[in-house]
């Protein structure tokens, strides 16, 4: 587990140059390849989740759930820079720019 708590310190520090270094209508999305028990001696697959972030200046705070798959993530993408939709997966990408709508009202 040292190793993971390393690992997310150095992370965070290289996230503050991500962020400052994008435009205001980017949107960045952070996840991991699949879940792992870091206090578990193993690095097979456990049933942990993967965390999904999603990050920008035209989305607002919003809980997406429980995802089923990346391919949600990839249509999410397909969908926001305009291109073919995927065969897979669902797109949240209106869920997520609803969600900053939804915020302008309070």
């Amino acid at each position: 587990t040292e190793g993971y708590r390393l690992a997310l310190e150095q992370f965070d520090v290289f996230l503050a140059d991500i962020r400052s270094s994008l435009q205001p209508d980017d949107i960045l999305a952070i996840t991991g390849d699949h879940g792992n028990d870091p206090a578990l001696p193993t690095s097979d697959h456990t049933r942990e989740y993967v965390p999904l972030l999603v990050y920008g200046n035209t989305v607002g705070a919003q809980n997406l759930g429980v995802r089923a798959t990346f391919a949600d993530l990839g249509q999410t993408a397909a969908e926001y820079l305009g291109i073919e939709r995927l065969n897979h997966g669902c797109s949240f990408l209106r869920q997520i720019l609803k969600s900053k709508e939804g915020d302008d009202d309070e």
